[in-house]
């Protein structure tokens, strides 16, 4: 697993063509309006050096990006229409900190896994213990900085937010019982995630049980988000790789799936108890 929501690590992925393309077409429609990099970074507001690396092919163009630059550019509809085809070389990290950048002011969020407990629900003694259980180790330095990120993330649960996020989380009962850490560990987690349970009421938790012959996520793990402006994404990662989903086709088959999902787990009723009766177990 690699360095997204929940994963363990990852380095930056390298450039492509796409990518390449995508940043000669902003550059020479910038120049085309007579805009330097100066004025146009200002109109977009991100810095001149985002933008530079962008128009270099060495960064992932991001939705509000792609908008904001059409609304600078001349709204020619070039950006828009070029974006779905940008891709790097496989790797997650660049994905990821996209999506990151679009939880921050989601309004909706679901999150469907099957391998580890969300990022956003996990403590530092589970993050650890995941960290350290898929190769490669990392040294004392990066273990912080990736423990305390995926922590940090969590601020986005909270009700103080304008509006507030509604969450979904469908998490498979396997990964509850693999007691991962150890038991001591689990019986944190288990405390914690009763707690955000309790204290969020924008939090939805289900399981999905163990024996449910009939399962739409069979393809594995996904995330949805809604945005301020109702555009809805998707993202799916795996080993060494990741993906944005922005096509409203494969958007509309995330979200027939993760419906699906959400009548085939345990309500959320259902699911407080056995999770207390879990904790009860240790």
């Amino acid at each position: 697993m690699t360095d997204g929501a929940d994963g363990t690590g990852g380095s930056e992925p390298e450039t492509s063509d796409s990518l390449r393309t995508f940043g000669a077409v902003v550059q020479a429609l910038r120049e085309h309006v007579g805009l330097t990099r100066e004025e146009f970074a200002t109109l977009v507001r991100y810095s001149k050096h985002t933008v530079a690396s962008i128009e270099l092919g060495r960064r992932m163009p991001d939705p509000v990006f792609v908008e904001r630059g059409e609304d600078a550019l001349g709204n020619t509809g070039a950006l828009r229409k070029a974006s779905p085809h940008v891709t790097r070389k496989p790797g997650l990290a660049a994905w990821f900190r996209m999506w990151a950048r679009l939880e921050q002011e989601a309004i909706s969020l679901y999150t469907y896994e099957c391998r580890v407990l969300p990022g956003l629900l996990q403590t530092r003694a589970y993050a650890q213990a995941v960290s350290f259980g898929v190769p490669p180790l990392p040294n004392e330095e990066e273990l912080d900085q990736r423990i305390t990120a995926r922590l940090l993330r969590q601020n986005l649960l909270s009700t103080r937010r304008k509006p507030p996020c509604a969450f979904s989380f469908i998490v498979e009962q396997a990964v509850l019982e693999r007691h991962t850490g150890g038991e001591e560990a689990t019986r944190e987690l288990f405390d914690h995630l009763l707690d955000v349970i309790d204290r969020h009421w924008n939090v939805e938790f289900q399981i999905m049980p163990l024996r449910q012959p009939t399962h739409a996520g069979l393809d594995g793990p996904m995330q949805l988000l809604e945005t301020p402006e109702h555009r809805w994404f998707g993202y799916s990662e795996g080993q060494e790789s990741g993906q944005l989903i922005s096509t409203p086709k494969a958007i509309s088959v995330l979200q027939q799936r993760y419906a699906k999902m959400r009548s085939q787990a345990l309500t959320p009723e259902d699911s407080r108890a056995l999770l207390m009766r879990m904790r009860g177990a240790l």
